[in-house]
């Protein structure tokens, strides 16, 4: 494939895979790598501990700020979690808002393949690349959109305590769609090289055989 489409695919698919792998670490190892983060003013408390001041879900855990400092739960994918106000109403966060976030670090290995397979320079194999490049997005794509559903539902269920909090999207919400769009502009790019490759393939062909000195076309109607 040409230098010139190669690099910046290849750019974009190492900068999209890189993106994906820091989100799949995510919470508890990687604290600031959340989906959605709750700010609340110390009102609300999770699964029976005491009030938090701030809670961010991850792909693996969550944490909250307590009063002696920040406590994560390692809890692995579709965990589930119980808000509850000084009334002691409940909203529960289940494992089937959760469990979908694993398909980050699926896209994660599937950008990864496709970073791969775009060193190569047989046209069969960019073209691959290519079609992989955009099975990540789509997955990415799922990601996010599980993402946004996820934000949304924590926002809704939380508003119905009637507490003072604030519920916006972690870096990763938005690391998530930053990659989405780099896996398409990959794929693009490297489709695009691969039809560059071919129109100048078929460029030398026709000179080759119509050349003014050596084309074989030539060499013909002189004899």
């Amino acid at each position: 494939m040409s230098r010139t489409y190669c690099i910046p695919g290849v750019f974009f698919l190492f900068s999209a895979w890189f993106l994906l792998f820091i989100v799949s670490i995510s919470l508890p190892s990687f604290q600031a790598m959340d989906i959605t983060r709750v700010h609340s003013s110390g009102q609300v408390s999770s699964n029976n501990n005491e009030a938090f001041t701030q809670l961010r879900l991850g792909i693996w855990g969550y944490c909250v700020d307590l009063s002696a400092g920040r406590t994560c739960f390692n809890t692995g994918h579709g965990y589930s979690l119980t808000v509850t106000n000084s009334q002691n109403t409940e909203v529960t966060i289940g494992p089937s808002w959760t469990r979908g976030l694993a398909t980050l670090p699926v896209a994660c290995c599937v950008a990864f393949i496709a970073l791969l397979l775009s060193f190569s320079q047989h046209i069969t194999i960019t073209l691959v690349a290519s079609l992989v490049s955009f099975l990540a997005a789509l997955i990415t794509l799922v990601a996010f959109a599980i993402n946004i559903a996820l934000f949304a539902y924590v926002k809704q269920e939380l508003g119905t305590l009637n507490i003072s909090e604030t519920t916006i999207t972690g870096p990763g919400f938005w690391l998530t769609f930053v990659a989405l769009i780099l896996l398409l502009l990959a794929g693009c790019t490297v489709c695009f090289g691969r039809r560059r490759d071919r129109m100048a393939g078929a460029t030398n062909n026709a000179y080759q055989l119509n050349g003014p000195k050596g084309g074989f076309l030539s060499r013909f109607r002189r004899n």
